[in-house]
């Protein structure tokens, strides 16, 4: 059984929006050096989630974590992603599809990004 991790962003037209995410991806792969890791967008970037979702089906995954990069469940997570996640599961019934949380929404993010903000707005010291 091979556990993937199939990363979404929203994507963007400048290219240079990624490298945060892609970096994401790195770090991940860093840690678990033998779980495929893949980084798909939901708009204007490539891969998109389908293709990205065939790709680790390839590599044997039986078990993908798709985890969305967004700040918020807006309608993309709540809306989109679901139906999307429904096309895979159809077109690769043997790969378990597990949906986590937006990483915006778990504690650990929201006080990495409160520290981070107040880091950002404190006088400098003399």
């Amino acid at each position: 059984m091979q556990h993937g991790i199939l990363l979404l962003a929203h994507g963007a037209r400048d290219p240079l929006w990624s490298s945060p995410f892609e970096a994401v991806a790195r770090r991940l792969r860093d840690r678990a050096p033998d779980t495929p890791v893949a980084l798909a967008f939901l708009e204007f970037m490539t891969p998109d989630l389908h293709s990205a979702g065939h790709m680790l089906a390839a590599q044997g995954c039986t078990t993908v974590s798709v985890l969305p990069l967004f700040l918020g469940a807006g309608g993309h997570v709540r809306k989109d992603l679901p139906a999307l996640l429904d096309r895979l599961r159809r077109e690769l019934p043997q790969v378990a599809w597990q949906l986590a949380p937006a990483i915006g929404e778990i504690d650990r993010v929201v006080d990495a990004m409160a520290d981070a903000a107040w880091a950002l707005v404190q006088p400098p010291t003399r």
